[in-house]
């Protein structure tokens, strides 16, 4: 049984790191104030991109961009794992490098080669473990990406999916529902869905539909739309931005993802934390006591051996 000293050095070593969770909690939480508002910021900026590329799309009918060309016969797959640089943020980043890891073992089952572009040291320490190589590595980025990062990734996804080096380009990383929940999230960027486009305006065409009818003859009117060079050339033009538009989004989704799951994090160790010490000085009391009864019992056995 331990004794005294031991359980207060126990009690004081936990109340240190409660100290250090805690803070850690209170720093994530600030940071997730600016994440998210990063978030906030530049989705207006991509949901635009996305109608406006489907507008185009759409004016221009079909399109030969070989950004929007499926392949036939699927040999080389592209991944894009983002995760985290820093650990202590419970499953956030485990949950995305196991997924990975079983999206290369089935494509692997299929006889197809799977490439990986690794954003995060957690990433980066996975995969070289485990042997796997990497095309490209991003680190000291993941609470605070940049446009350049995205447009790095961006670039050799679209040339290598241009050259025919790979025929399937996706996008890992986890989707911010709230401060406390995210969700994993797996995206094909490459080829990019046409299709998905279309269903996005019809689904903008069916809300317009409940405005009065004042406001009605302005939502239906269409007028003409003059493109300098050329509609296809425009086209061109925003495919590419729209790839690195939904890259970088995803960087900053997952930026504010990891901070809310190290708050989580930390807030369930500071938790344990509490109830750890609260048992510990009941224990430490118990055995005080102990200590306290077994000193009078020796006392009283004295003073009646004395007595006889």
């Amino acid at each position: 049984m331990p004794n005294l000293h031991d359980i207060e050095r126990r009690i004081n070593s936990v109340n240190s790191t409660k100290q250090i969770t805690r803070t850690m909690q209170m720093v994530a939480a600030a940071k997730i104030r600016r994440a998210s508002q990063r978030v906030v910021e530049a989705t207006p900026y991509a949901e635009s991109m996305a109608e406006m590329l489907g507008d185009v799309a759409q004016r221009v009918g079909g399109s030969e961009n070989a950004l929007l060309q499926t392949h036939d016969d699927i040999k080389n797959v592209l991944v894009i794992a983002v995760v985290s640089d820093r650990g202590l943020a419970g499953g956030f980043n485990s949950n995305i490098l196991r997924h990975v890891e079983k999206t290369i073992n089935a494509e692997t089952a299929q006889g197809r080669n799977v490439r990986i572009i690794a954003c995060g040291k957690k990433a980066i320490s996975f995969f070289n473990f485990r042997k796997v190589g990497l095309d490209m590595v991003f680190k000291d980025m993941s609470a605070d990406p940049t446009i350049e990062e995205a447009a790095s990734i961006a670039a050799k996804a679209i040339d290598e999916y241009e050259s025919g080096e790979c025929d399937k380009v996706v996008l890992v990383y986890n989707h911010t529902l709230n401060a406390a929940e995210q969700k994993l999230t797996q995206e094909e960027i490459l080829p990019i869905d046409s299709e998905r486009f279309a269903h996005k305006q019809d689904l903008s065409k069916a809300e317009s539909e409940g405005v009065t009818s004042a406001e009605e003859d302005d939502t239906s009117l269409e007028g003409d739309v003059i493109f300098e060079p050329s509609a296809d050339s425009v086209l061109d033009t925003l495919l590419p931005a729209y790839v690195k538009t939904m890259i970088y989004h995803a960087l900053i989704d997952s930026a504010a993802g990891e901070q809310g799951a190290r708050r989580t994090a930390m807030q369930s160790a500071t938790d344990n934390a509490n109830e750890m010490v609260d048992t510990l000085n009941r224990y430490y009391n118990r055995v005080r006591q102990g200590a306290i009864t077994t000193e009078i019992n020796e006392i009283v056995g004295g003073a009646a051996a004395l007595e006889d």
